[in-house]
C-alpha cells in the first residue's frame, strides 16, 4: 500500500455518527473510507494497532483503509479482505465519536461527524451571548430572511398542512422552515403567507398561540398583498426550558 492514503469514490449518502454515543456503521474493506469532522478539526484517532488498519488525518479529514493480507502458497498469492469488526475513537470538536465499524465489500463509504447539543449551544452562545435580548431577536430573523442561517442553528420538521387563522380567513398560511437554536432555548419558524384576497397585514395579528407559544418576536417582509402574492412571516419564540 502506498505510503499517502487518498479519498476514493465514496458513497453518495454520508453515514452520520454522534459524539459520547457509540455508532455501528459499515465501512468498505477495500477501498478507502472518508471520515469528515463537522466543523473543525480531527484532533486524533484510536484504533488497535494489531489490526490490519491504516488511518491517515489531516484538518476536518480523516481516511481509513483495511489492509489487504497477503499470503503465498507455492506461487498461488491469495489475498484475504479484512471481515472483522474494529473499533475506532476519533477526536472531534473536542468530543469523542466511538465507532464500532463492521468491514464489508462494498464501495468507499463516508461517515460525518456530527455536532451534538453540546457543540451546537456553545457555537451558539458564542454568537449570540454578546447581545441583548431585542439585538438577538433581530440577528435570528434577519438571517432567516436573508438565507443566510448559521450551521449552528437546527432545522426541524416543520408542521404539515396550512394553518388557518379565525382572524385572518383570507390568508393561507404554511411553515417553510423550523428551526432550533440550541442552548438560547429559543425557536423560530417561518411561514408563506399567502393572500386570497388584496389585504394589508398587521404583524400583530400573527401573535396566535396556533403560531406557538411564548411568542417573542414577529416580523413581516411586506404588508400590503394582491389576490396570489406572498409574504414572508418569521416568528420567533422562547422555549419552555425543561
Amino acid at each position: 500500500m502506498a505510503a499517502s492514503l487518498f479519498a476514493g469514490t465514496a458513497s453518495a449518502q454520508p453515514l452520520i455518527a454522534l459524539p459520547d454515543q457509540t455508532s455501528s456503521i459499515r465501512l468498505s474493506n477495500r477501498d478507502i473510507n472518508h471520515v469528515i469532522c463537522e466543523g473543525g478539526e480531527i484532533e486524533d484517532v484510536r484504533f488497535s494497532a494489531e489490526k490490519a488498519i491504516s488511518v491517515e488525518k489531516g484538518g476536518a479529514d480523516a481516511w481509513i483503509k483495511f489492509l489487504v493480507k497477503e499470503s503465498d502458497d507455492q506461487g498461488m498469492v491469495t489475498r484475504t479482505h479484512v471481515t472483522a469488526p474494529s473499533e475506532f475513537f476519533i477526536s472531534c470538536n473536542g468530543a469523542i465519536y466511538p465507532l464500532y465499524a463492521q468491514p464489508e465489500d462494498m464501495p468507499a463509504q463516508t461517515v460525518r461527524l456530527a455536532r451534538g447539543a453540546r457543540q451546537l449551544a456553545a457555537e451558539n452562545d458564542a454568537l449570540l451571548g454578546p447581545m441583548v435580548e431585542e439585538e438577538r431577536a433581530v440577528s435570528i430573523i434577519l438571517s432567516i430572511l436573508q438565507e443566510r442561517v448559521p450551521a449552528s442553528f437546527t432545522e426541524t420538521a416543520t408542521a404539515s398542512g396550512a394553518i388557518a387563522l379565525a382572524d385572518l380567513p383570507d390568508l393561507r398560511i404554511t411553515e417553510r422552515r423550523r428551526i432550533t437554536i440550541e442552548g438560547a432555548n429559543l425557536s423560530a419558524s417561518e411561514y408563506l403567507v399567502e393572500a386570497q384576497t388584496q389585504v394589508e397585514l398587521d404583524e400583530r395579528a400573527f401573535l396566535d398561540a396556533r403560531l406557538g407559544g411564548r411568542i417573542f418576536a414577529i416580523t413581516l417582509d411586506r404588508f400590503s398583498l394582491r389576490a396570489g402574492e406572498t409574504a414572508r412571516l418569521v416568528v420567533l419564540r422562547h422555549d419552555v426550558v425543561s
